[in-house]
């Protein structure tokens, strides 16, 4: 059959003259084959249905490599994902204008942020925030919420609402009572949670939260690290932005951040949702026990030293996050994130007006993925990881992203890395490419 009488799903694509970013290396003079959204193995198809490629696309030499995933973002083009005032189209409007904006970043998947709220906030935000799949035209993947508190210390709130701030003496039902109906649906609402481990019966719940399939992230916490290991032994698996909005590093009691230097934490005979091995991990032919943690990486937020200082100790587990809120894609001024005013100074750093207290950032993937390349010194291969596989692996969905294997999605973007920085320059989703 000629391939102009072929529908376009069941087109069949080859991408040529490309440098692949295949299991952790760049691997020139290959091809990278998808149909239906899906990357396929070309061998099935010559012996199967005997068929080669019905369109060509010339990379020209450009770096390939798997779509960006963004775990924390707070919404951005002055839309807030905690603002619920709104009638449901409108924030249905607004849900699709941020997906839609994040795609030319080389963002493909997402996971909505969610500050501090009450439970009228999530019952009606949450649904609107569900799993669903990406497009060209739709815009980047929604891969569930993140529902950053209220489960956190009144020590650490930053910019979050301390007067919907909750315990769980009760358990796994004082967490259904904050959330409703939407965390019983486990990860197919709720793909990430933030808590503080010190808070009072949050510890003892995370086993209950990571058998729905939730994420357990800790952070806006104040905790000593013996509270930081138990938690992690109990489930969790992350660091919510590192640095931020916990205890400062000391060495006695190094806190949460003391976590990244952890030798006896049970290891994992599985290597879902935890890191792989490297040369600092306490067993390196099995994955890493400690956590992921996530890194905004804009220079305001954390020390370009500290990001090393990070990486250097446990470099499988970063995760480049933007944080970025409502201000996002707009110029310095004051905007709203989660009810409160916020103020974005020429850097970009966004503050709660009238304070030095950060609120979030302004700054999008791609140039997190430069800078953390220029403040670690990291082969690029590690940089560009660190905002694919590494957050899949974090979330458990790496058989079908992060990577550029056979049978993932057909989520990639093409890089202009040829000045040493890399540059988005053409953007795929389920095989799709983005109009620029």
């Amino acid at each position: 059959m000629p391939s102009s009488e072929i529908s376009p799903s069941d087109k069949i694509y080859k991408i040529i003259n490309a440098r692949l970013l295949l299991n952790h290396e760049i691997v020139q003079d290959s091809y990278l084959w998808f149909q239906n959204g899906k990357i396929i193995h070309p061998q099935n198809l010559f012996f199967s249905a005997r068929r080669d490629a019905d369109e060509i696309i010339d990379a020209k030499g450009l770096l390939v490599v798997p779509g960006f995933i963004d775990t924390q973002i707070n919404g951005a083009y002055g839309i807030d994902f905690a603002d619920y005032e709104e009638p449901v189209d409108v924030l249905k409007k607004n849900i699709d204008t941020v997906a839609k904006g994040l795609l030319q970043y080389g963002c493909t998947a997402f996971c909505p942020t969610v500050v501090s709220s009450s439970p009228a906030v999530y019952e009606k935000v949450l649904p609107l925030l569900n799993p669903r799949k990406g497009s060209a035209t739709g815009g980047a993947e929604i891969l569930g919420a993140h529902v950053e508190g209220p489960f956190i210390s009144v020590l650490k709130k930053g910019a979050h609402k301390q007067s919907v701030f909750r315990t769980a003496k009760n358990g796994i039902q004082d967490f259904d009572d904050a959330y409703g109906s939407e965390l019983k649906k486990g990860s197919k609402a709720v793909s990430i949670m933030t808590v503080a481990p010190e808070i009072e019966g949050v510890c003892d719940a995370i086993p209950d939260l990571v058998a729905r399939g939730i994420t357990v992230a800790m952070g806006h916490s104040a905790c000593r690290i013996a509270d930081a290991e138990k938690a992690v032994t109990n489930g969790a698996n992350s660091i919510t932005h590192l640095f931020n909005a916990m205890q400062a590093f000391h060495h006695r009691d190094p806190g949460l951040i003391g976590v990244l230097g952890a030798a006896d934490l049970p290891i994992p005979e599985k290597a879902n949702r935890h890191p792989a091995a490297s040369n600092t991990s306490p067993d390196r032919n099995k994955p890493d026990p400690r956590p992921f943690y996530g890194l905004i990486c804009d220079g305001v937020h954390v020390h370009p030293n500290s990001i090393r200082i990070a990486y250097y100790s446990h470099p499988t587990g970063a995760v480049l996050v933007t944080d970025t809120l409502s201000a996002m894609g707009l110029p310095k001024g004051d905007y709203v994130l989660g009810g409160c005013e916020i103020e974005v100074d020429e850097k970009g750093g966004a503050y709660l007006k009238g304070t030095k207290t950060l609120a979030g950032s302004t700054i999008t993937i791609d140039e997190c993925i430069r800078n953390f390349q220029k403040f670690t010194n990291c082969p690029l291969v590690e940089a560009i990881e660190a905002a694919t596989l590494h957050p899949a692996r974090l979330l458990g969905i790496d058989k079908q992203k992060g990577t550029l294997n056979v049978g993932g999605d057909a989520d990639f973007v093409f890089l202009d890395d040829s000045t040493g920085e890399i540059r988005v320059k053409r953007v795929f989703v389920a095989g799709e490419e983005v109009a620029r």
